[in-house]
């Protein structure tokens, strides 16, 4: 019998361990480097004006933002206090008026059909209960409403250096990959229920850097997720773990000047409920 199966992931206990590394690092410099994933979702989505959006794991709002300059309604929220802060500094910077709330995917504080939109980027994939999650999306979205996304693939740059890291640090045992959001068939399977029509698009974003090493330097840094993976290992592993993500850059990497220019494949989902 295939035990680990069996397993019930303390999925309180992994989001306190994830909301710290979240908070570690810097993910804001990485984040906003990530802006025109917002902007082509506003665009995909074509919301009328006006409309009332919520932005799920928002980070530090680039998704936010993107909706805000369409002036919807947008209310932000993330479970890391100094991301929203961060996102708050950006939208006053720019004169938006956005309502900035502290909340979890799993649990959104906020009652059943409030929103005309409800937008992830990179985001709500990350939530250790995927199907709590799945559910909170639709539920705080009217009927008629739009819940749009973008998820790292599995075989994407990033769906392979999730993968890189779990060859090195153990995940969470019961814990499913957050690139599951990026398969077509996954998404299909969660929200069909719920869903008058799922549209589904694999879109590049391009991982452009001074080169290979800026890169590990940047995430190993900044990024939560990679930052932890990093300070988990000795000096041993550190080295082997920077040398694999290397090698997968070199994979990806069509840069020919030393430079790093990677696309990464992601879904741009559209479920209409």
């Amino acid at each position: 019998m295939n035990t680990h199966s069996q397993i019930t992931p303390d999925f309180d206990a992994i989001k306190i361990k994830q909301n710290a590394a979240w908070s570690s690092g810097n993910y804001a410099v990485v984040g906003t480097t990530l802006q025109i994933v917002g902007e082509t979702l506003a665009e995909a989505m074509d919301l009328k004006t006006g409309s009332k959006v919520l932005d799920v794991a928002a980070g530090n709002g680039n998704a936010t933002l993107a909706f805000a300059r369409r002036w919807h309604e947008v209310t932000s929220t993330d479970y890391v206090p100094s991301l929203l802060a961060m996102g708050e500094d950006r939208a006053v910077a720019e004169g938006h008026r956005v309502t900035f709330k502290e909340a979890d995917a799993e649990a959104l504080p906020f009652a059943d059909g409030t929103f005309d939109a409800t937008v992830s980027t990179f985001g709500v994939m990350f939530t250790p209960n995927q199907t709590q999650a799945a559910n909170e999306l639709i539920r705080v979205t009217r009927n008629g409403g739009q819940v749009g996304m973008a998820n790292w693939t599995p075989s994407s740059f990033i769906g392979r250096l999730f993968k890189t890291l779990g060859a090195h640090v153990v995940p969470p045992a019961g814990v499913k990959s957050p690139a599951l959001w990026g398969d077509e068939t996954w998404i299909n399977e969660t929200f069909e229920t719920t869903a008058s029509l799922i549209t589904s698009n694999v879109r590049q974003f391009n991982f452009r850097y001074r080169s290979p090493s800026h890169f590990v330097e940047v995430f190993r840094t900044l990024y939560g997720p990679v930052h932890k993976a990093f300070l988990a290992l000795d000096e041993a592993g550190q080295m082997k773990l920077e040398a694999d993500i290397l090698a997968l850059i070199d994979e990806f990497n069509i840069a020919e000047d030393g430079t790093m220019n990677a696309p990464a494949d992601y879904a741009e989902v559209i479920i209409y409920k």
